[in-house]
């Protein structure tokens, strides 16, 4: 199972938008928009932070221009056993078991039993929250 993309203009994205930037999935910071000059195209100046390692990018683009924007699948699931920082979890609908790596927020949550949220994005699977039923 593997997040899809699909693409967007990115004249159109926003503050909190998904963007794929260098391949990593990232949450929109900021965009700036340049006038076009006689005969040239407006420039988008957007800047973003990566979903996982939180780092910063910056890219430039006409603002006509299609960039990737992650499909992200948000899926629950329970937690079937614990070892260390990895949980083993299986997925409510199609009972796949992984193992995934507990956000250290999380990690005093996260227990045998519970049901988790968690998003897959492009090639990651990353715990998002703890379900309370």
């Amino acid at each position: 199972m593997e997040g899809e993309i699909k693409l967007t203009s990115i004249g159109h994205l926003k503050k909190g938008n998904y963007v794929v930037i260098d391949g990593v999935a990232c949450v929109v910071k900021d965009t700036q928009t340049s006038r076009p000059g006689k005969h040239g195209h407006a420039k988008v100046r957007l800047s973003a932070t990566g979903i996982l390692d939180g780092k910063l990018k910056v890219i430039v683009m006409p603002g006509h221009d299609n960039i990737e924007t992650p499909v992200i699948d948000k899926r629950t699931a329970q937690v079937l056993s614990i070892a260390g920082k990895m949980a083993n979890i299986m997925d409510g609908e199609t009972y796949e078991t992984f193992d995934i790596e507990i956000p250290e927020e999380l990690k005093d949550e996260v227990v045998e039993g519970v049901s988790v949220l968690y998003w897959v994005i492009l090639k990651d699977k990353v715990i998002k929250q703890v379900k309370n039923d």
